[in-house]
């Protein structure tokens, strides 16, 4: 056998496995860099998911359950102060915690957890109710000091307290999950 056909034919198999291999290179090369790509905009996604379900459960603390705990804790310490007839704590603790509480359902609806609009349609509903009552015993005058205690209980429509227990219960639990314990 020629020693140049021998190295011709090496030579042109080279030459073929070269250019084979750059192919195959290439080829790998493109389908990698697509698998990476992929890979990266899967993981911004899950991210991007994670961050506006961080900031919805921050919003929420801070827009909604954070204001609705302090006025439910407030008016909860006035009934407990309640010693006597009182018509400021009524007028004034009881009513203004009672609006707040029920504007801050309406206007930050978007905020309330699925699991809990039902209590929050209990809650809202006994507020308009407790609204409704206060209004038709005190109206706009100054309060008669000998004048019951607006009280919707008896009529239907009792504070419902396991709805607002919910709303704290909440309101703990994503500050734990967000912020870790309460110092």
């Amino acid at each position: 056998m020629d020693v140049r056909l021998v190295w011709s034919a090496l030579l042109s198999g080279a030459v073929a496995a070269a250019i084979i291999g750059a192919i195959l290179g290439a080829v790998l090369l493109r389908r990698n860099t697509q698998l990476q790509e992929s890979i990266r905009l899967q993981f911004a996604q899950i991210a991007a998911v994670a961050s506006s379900h961080r900031t919805w459960k921050e919003r929420t603390i801070a827009e909604l359950l954070g204001p609705m705990y302090m006025q439910l804790d407030r008016t909860e310490r006035a009934f407990r102060r309640w010693e006597a007839h009182n018509v400021f704590l009524e007028s004034k603790v009881i009513r203004d915690g009672n609006v707040i509480i029920r504007d801050l359902l309406l206007s930050k609806s978007h905020l309330i957890p699925p699991d809990l609009l039902q209590d929050a349609g209990l809650l809202v509903e006994h507020f308009d109710r407790w609204l409704e009552e206060f209004a038709k015993v005190r109206g706009d005058k100054e309060p008669d000091l000998q004048q019951a205690f607006v009280f919707v209980g008896p009529k239907g429509y009792p504070f419902p307290r396991a709805s607002a227990k919910k709303f704290e219960a909440r309101f703990r639990e994503l500050w734990t999950e967000l912020y870790g314990q309460p110092g």
